[in-house]
């Protein structure tokens, strides 16, 4: 039985697995190495319960209750030993995710599963970082987490049912709705969208209208929630970068990443985690800067 769920990484992505393992009734420590990283998460995560209480998605009971469930720690090791999940949401960097999984192998307990939050990368590589491919899977969560329904579970080679079967039930009691899927590079929702956002650089490149207006057509015309420029400014322009790049060298040249993005990654412009992207968020008036 999981009760104790740790979350590597308190970045945009772990905060929000943080806060959903939290609210679905898991003991949850996100685990940083940077402490001011972690302090920040922490403000975050109590805003979003208190706009949780101030918008009745969540009761200040079941608040409270979530926010006496998470913990806060700078130290892997001592935390990776007392998990019943690892739950990893550190960059798309392999080297980086080398490094944390060879550790949690090393100090977990032999019952404890592992996941990754990747969008693009193998279950099945990662697995062999460890000692136990059988308790590694992926589970792709999607941003915002604690608004967003779907987690896309997918399978390694050495996947067993029962991982499966554990993901899908932490996944419930999350709140989320989960579909799971074979390994294949980018899995389902990270090539569809790893292609539009890359054909709308191309669009900006080409001068067929601003991000702004692109945004508003794929929104409006497509039913879009958000316009690629917007969603590609959340998750951080880099991330945008990292996956292409990995789906071009897997899957080929339909995936080769837009000059533009390349430019901009360059210029440190990654979105809202930097204060400028495609949008300027320095005054958090969103105006195109393109």
């Amino acid at each position: 039985m999981i009760k104790n769920i740790t979350v590597i990484g308190s970045g945009v992505m772990g905060r929000g697995i943080a806060y959903v393992s939290a609210v679905g009734g898991y003991q949850t420590t996100l685990v940083d190495i940077s402490e001011q990283a972690l302090a920040s998460a922490k403000t975050e995560i109590n805003a979003i319960f208190e706009k949780g209480v101030q918008r009745d998605k969540i009761s200040q009971e079941d608040a409270n209750a979530g926010m006496e469930r998470m913990r806060y720690s700078s130290s892997l090791e001592e935390t990776a030993a007392h998990s019943d999940m690892i739950i990893e949401a550190v960059p798309e960097n392999i080297n980086i995710k080398k490094n944390v999984f060879e550790t949690i192998d090393q100090h977990a307990p032999d019952h404890c599963y592992f996941a990754t939050n990747t969008s693009t990368m193998s279950p099945t590589e990662i697995a062999a970082f460890t000692n136990r491919p059988g308790k590694v899977i992926a589970m792709h969560f999607f941003n915002p987490v604690h608004k967003m329904p779907l987690i896309e579970i997918i399978k390694g080679l050495d996947t067993s049912e029962d991982t499966v079967k554990i993901a899908n039930e932490v996944a419930s009691k999350m709140g989320k709705e989960t579909v799971t899927v074979n390994e294949f590079p980018g899995f389902v929702t990270s090539r569809i969208s790893a292609l539009v956002g890359n054909e709308a650089f191309y669009m900006l490149q080409e001068g067929v209208g601003s991000a702004e207006e692109i945004d508003k057509a794929i929104k409006l015309g497509l039913n879009y929630p958000m316009g690629p420029f917007e969603l590609g400014d959340l998750v951080g322009l880099d991330t945008r970068l990292n996956n292409l790049t990995y789906l071009h060298e897997t899957l080929g040249e339909k995936y080769r990443p837009c000059p533009l993005l390349v430019k901009y990654v360059k210029a440190g412009r990654i979105g809202r985690k930097s204060g400028m992207g495609v949008y300027d968020y320095t005054d958090q008036g969103g105006s195109n800067n393109a």
